[in-house]
């Protein structure tokens, strides 16, 4: 079975807010056995217009897994928690 991905770019608009959504998501992560491979840190762009701003990679056992995860009551916390205080860009992706 191929794993399954979150993977999320995001600007953050208020960062003080935005720890409230870390805190949450960080247990909504938990709770559901995502592994981070990706949270935060130096990003260089090689090519294109892109600007990841912010780039978070989760895995998860299956793309179902991954793809479910997003709709856990304790993901939603997460994210009614971020409203107002990012700028989000996520999606789901099958691995190899």
């Amino acid at each position: 079975m191929s794993s399954g991905y979150v993977i999320a770019s995001v600007t953050v608009t208020n960062p003080t807010q935005y720890e409230e959504y870390r805190k949450w998501s960080t247990l909504a992560m938990q709770a559901h056995g995502a592994e981070v491979c990706v949270r935060g840190g130096k990003v260089e762009v090689l090519e294109g217009d892109w600007n990841p701003g912010r780039t978070v990679i989760l895995k998860f056992p299956s793309f179902e897994a991954a793809r479910a995860f997003y709709d856990t009551p304790e993901y939603q916390k997460a994210k009614a928690a971020r409203e107002g205080a990012a700028i989000m860009r996520m999606v789901c992706v099958e691995g190899v």
